[in-house]
């Protein structure tokens, strides 16, 4: 099972920056897309203007067909579900009297449920019983997928053949995905590295350096791997691109919404208006993530300290003279 004939219809749903490029990718990959935004006005603006109001920059082909009808993805060969990790259960809660039984759904979101600590695809599976889950992710900005520049992630899915097939459907020149049979390590990856971003822009806002950051960025990796060997990530997909590869890119540029996040932190912002109206996806995660980790005696000071910054028990400046203080020790 693979090629395009396989999916000859993708859909997407959310019609955020990222939903926007990964129809883009899909259909530059030979589908046909149904694209679905929650909002009739976000659709009618899609097909007036064929571009999406989050990502305006990058014009939309007609093979994109924009909807507000959940129901018109119902005979799609895949989905792809581009929606924030806290909205994600509600998006699946909505599509299950939609969807036929063992549809593949791809899961683009990055991070871990706050409500009840559940991964990307645990959430899926959890809120459609049954449902051929798959999750997406790696360094990537939705701009640079837009524009068609070279961008290269991972999909992984528990089923090594539908991961494989998934990955060669979706694949185009300038879009390469490789496949893997590590969903947890890829979600792992995923929702960590931006609780890491955070911290990164938080020592540049407050002027410490490139080497300070650098020195936050590799603890705060090996951070990364305990606590996603503790969860059964693999060591291979930790240090690959949804791993190591996400870290690199969204602790080093201001067009990761949670460096902006941190940076806005540093500089003496509020964490009630760092954010500036944007999703930050890490602050969700960082409390979640510190608790599973304390569950499983895995230590993650970096993160501890994001979390205790984003609850107010803690001033950016405070947090720093903290992680500073910490006894000296092997490194591992």
């Amino acid at each position: 099972m693979s090629g395009t004939a396989d999916y000859a219809t993708i859909g997407v749903v959310g019609a955020g920056s990222y939903g926007a490029a990964l129809a883009l990718a899909a259909t530059r990959a030979g589908h046909a897309v149904r694209f679905w935004a929650r909002d009739p006005e976000t659709v009618a603006a899609i097909a007036r203007d064929r571009r999406a109001p989050r990502l305006p920059e990058i014009e939309l082909p007609e093979t994109i067909v924009a909807t507000a009808v959940l129901a018109e993805l119902a005979d799609c060969d895949a989905l792809i579900v581009a929606v924030p990790t806290q909205n994600l259960r509600s998006a699946c809660l909505d599509l299950a009297a939609q969807l036929p039984a063992g549809i593949p759904i791809v899961s683009a979101a990055k991070g871990i449920e706050q409500a009840r600590g559940l991964f990307p695809t645990q959430i899926i599976e959890s809120a459609l019983p049954g449902a051929r889950t798959a999750i997406l992710s790696g360094p990537s900005f939705a701009i640079d997928i837009g524009r068609g520049l070279p961008t290269a992630v991972t999909l992984a899915a528990r089923e090594p053949q539908l991961a494989q097939a998934l990955a060669e459907a979706l694949s185009s020149p300038a879009f390469r995905i490789y496949h893997s049979d590590d969903p947890r390590g890829v979600e792992i990856g995923g929702a960590a590295k931006n609780v890491l971003a955070i911290a990164a822009g938080i020592a540049i806002g407050l002027g410490l350096g490139e080497s300070a950051r650098a020195a936050l960025v590799a603890r705060g990796f090996a951070e990364l791997r305990r606590f996603g060997e503790a969860y059964g990530g693999e060591a291979e997909t930790l240090m690959g691109l949804s791993g190591l590869g996400d870290v690199v890119l969204s602790c080093a540029s201001p067009q990761s919404r949670n460096f902006a996040y941190g940076l806005a932190l540093g500089q003496g912002r509020k964490p009630a208006e760092a954010a500036g109206g944007k999703l930050a996806e890490g602050a969700f995660t960082a409390p979640i993530l510190v608790e599973m980790a304390r569950s499983r005696q895995v230590e993650t000071p970096i993160a501890e300290a994001v979390a205790d910054i984003i609850a107010g028990h803690i001033g950016v400046a405070e947090a720093v003279a903290a992680l500073l203080a910490r006894p000296i020790r092997a490194e591992r």
